[in-house]
């Protein structure tokens, strides 16, 4: 049973490479050679500025990925005999993030085109 499945897994694998060796025909052209940085020439000059909204979409996307790191024990917390704690502290995070959210959403900072 062993030797019958290492050899049906052997078989198929050697035969998935070759496959993905004869299959592709990739014909390389300079858009697929060049690097991707977010939308900008990477052949131009190098003194262009930056959107300072572009900045600010990225610092927002690590602050909400960071929320998400924080309330991950969450869930384990309520297991606690105390979970008031926890929750409470979780509580405040969301509330602080939603009131920050709002303040830049009012501000106008989430607009990407004036």
């Amino acid at each position: 049973m062993t030797m019958t499945t290492l050899l049906m897994a052997l078989l198929l694998a050697t035969l998935l490479i070759t496959i993905s060796f004869w299959l592709p025909t990739t014909l390389p052209n300079a858009e697929k050679l060049s690097p991707y940085e977010c939308g900008f020439d990477p052949v131009g000059s190098a003194r262009l500025p930056f959107s300072v909204r572009f900045f600010l979409v990225a610092i927002l996307f690590l602050l909400f990925d960071l929320e998400i790191a924080l309330l991950l024990p969450t869930p384990w917390a309520s297991q606690l005999p105390n979970p008031l704690t926890p929750m409470l502290f979780a509580t405040i995070i969301i509330s602080l993030l939603t009131l920050g959210l709002i303040y830049e959403w009012l501000q106008g900072g989430l607009e990407w085109v004036e």
